[in-house]
């Protein structure tokens, strides 16, 4: 499915508490995050947006108003063991998931990636339970590096290590290079 993507805005709180706070929406993540903090989290994130630090977009599905909120992608860059590392990351919430959208939405992201000639090798890291992300990373032309343990929301996770080049590896079917 088509999607469009727009930058986080300070009125998305209501988008993050559906997807963060919501049991189902976090299971591959540990759980729910408490209501507490969203907005300061919303803010961050507008903020680091509003600054090109990161791309945090919201997923609007093709022919809906912007605030339709399918989902999240994100695109940000943080130091590994004192090596800078981009990540991408995406949440898309249950009554949109199984059409399309999450493939759309990192496609595109990694796409605008490979035309600004930004951000490198890009890294994604699904729990090695959550099939449906690690397909999507799959399907738009990752390579599996590795099983590895990371830190999300001070939670250790056993995850797959995904690569790509978006320069020389975004495929897909349907995506053109």
């Amino acid at each position: 499915m088509p999607v469009r993507l727009r930058d986080v805005e300070l009125g998305d709180v209501s988008a993050y508490v559906q997807m963060r706070c919501d049991p189902l929406m976090m299971a591959e993540l540990g759980g729910p995050l408490p209501r507490a903090g969203i907005e300061a989290k919303v803010a961050r994130d507008v903020q680091q947006a509003s600054a090109d630090a990161a791309w945090i977009k919201m997923i609007i599905p093709d022919g809906s108003g912007p605030e339709v909120v399918a989902g999240t992608v994100a695109l940000w860059s943080h130091d590994d063991s004192g090596t800078p590392m981009s990540e991408i990351g995406w949440m898309v919430r249950p009554e949109f998931q199984g059409q399309g959208i999450a493939k759309s939405a990192v496609h595109t992201l990694l796409a605008l990636a490979r035309d600004q000639d930004r951000w490198g090798l890009v890294h994604a890291f699904p729990a090695v339970t959550n099939a449906p992300s690690n397909g999507v990373c799959r399907s738009v032309g990752f390579r599996l590096v590795e099983e590895t343990e990371i830190t999300f929301a001070d939670r250790l996770f056993r995850t797959n290590h995904w690569v790509i080049n978006p320069a020389t590896d975004l495929a897909g079917p349907g995506f053109p290079r």
